[in-house]
């Protein structure tokens, strides 16, 4: 489509509705040719820089897969290893790569590092994940949505955000609901609604784009195809404020008896990862002991164990949504680029 070419993903409302939805069956296709072995490489002697100031397994082994089916190049960048924002300025820097490199994955902290990375560089630069906005995790959400319902049109759908949604998920989730036209329900203590510079949760002003804003969990979660959730302790989050959110949030827990509230026995789970499930990881360790929590977090282990859960599919198909982005985006040489 040749309206994506060198075109920003820095929201997910950087995007009208018919190039996301070129995006997800673009997605779907590249998944299908590479399965066939049929794939077309379209980004030969491309070179992508890749930032990250957070850490990253499925965004960082998404971007190099994708690029390098592709015939691409990546560069890993971490701001300690670059002068990134200490010895250089972000501007300094965005020109520098905007001369080197075709385009710029950036995951970190800040939109306004972001910004100034478009703004500066001149090339492509695509958000892997700040603190307010998540797009191609998204991207690869409603690829998976779709995949799992190929003849229902996304505007059709109907998904359930439950747990703390002040995150870049819930957030993205806001924008994408918005810009594709699909029901969303925010189901959260009002305490970790979003905030008003983010998204009006105004009822009367967004009832008409089918979201819901509710502290409910029935009537947030009735008769959802979909519910979502994320880890309510977040990259960057400090210790002294778990207990104030575990303690509002621990009855928003996805579990089996959340489910059959839905009235829908074939309701699937999205979960971007990573998920506080069980105790073996570290956090998840310190937080089953401290503050007695018996199998998983923010999911229970039987409903992250069970065939609900599309999250490894979603980690997979992140692979896909990121190549059509990047083919998208940089190459006038694909079929589609009309």
């Amino acid at each position: 489509m040749k309206t994506l070419y060198k075109k920003n993903f820095l929201k997910f409302s950087d995007f009208t509705k018919k190039e996301i939805t070129f995006l997800i069956n673009y997605s779907l296709d590249l998944k299908k040719q590479k399965k066939e072995k049929k794939e077309i490489q379209y980004l030969k002697k491309k070179n992508i820089a890749l930032i990250f100031e957070k850490q990253s397994t499925r965004t960082r082994c998404a971007f190099e897969i994708a690029a390098h089916d592709q015939g691409a190049y990546t560069t890993y960048l971490n701001s300690q290893d670059t002068h990134f924002g200490y010895k250089e300025s972000i501007a300094d820097t965005a020109k520098v790569l905007g001369c080197m490199y075709d385009g710029i994955q950036f995951r970190g902290y800040h939109d306004h590092t972001l910004n100034l990375l478009a703004k500066y560089s001149k090339i492509p630069v695509w958000n892997g994940l700040t603190n307010n906005f998540h797009p191609t995790q998204l991207l690869a959400d409603l690829v998976t949505i779709q995949e799992t319902y190929p003849n229902i049109s996304l505007k059709k759908i109907k998904i359930a955000y439950v747990g703390d949604a002040k995150n870049n998920i819930a957030h993205t989730l806001l924008e994408a609901a918005k810009t594709i036209g699909f029901k969303l329900n925010i189901v959260s203590p009002k305490l970790y609604w979003p905030d008003n510079n983010i998204y009006d949760t105004n009822q009367k002003k967004i009832k008409k784009n089918k979201i819901m804003f509710t502290e409910n969990i029935k009537k947030g979660v009735k008769n959802i195809d979909f519910i979502y959730t994320d880890t309510w302790v977040s990259m960057g989050d400090k210790m002294t404020c778990w207990k104030e959110k575990i303690t509002n949030l621990k009855k928003y827990q996805v579990n089996q008896k959340m489910l059959d509230l839905t009235n829908n026995q074939n309701v699937k789970i999205l979960h971007c990862l990573p998920a506080l499930h069980d105790n073996k990881s570290k956090i998840s360790s310190e937080i089953h002991k401290k503050y007695n929590f018996s199998s998983g977090i923010e999911i229970s282990h039987d409903v992250f164990s069970s065939k609900n859960n599309l999250s490894f599919q979603q980690s997979l198909n992140k692979i896909h949504s990121i190549k059509a982005l990047l083919i998208a985006t940089l190459s006038k040489n694909h079929p589609f680029f009309i």
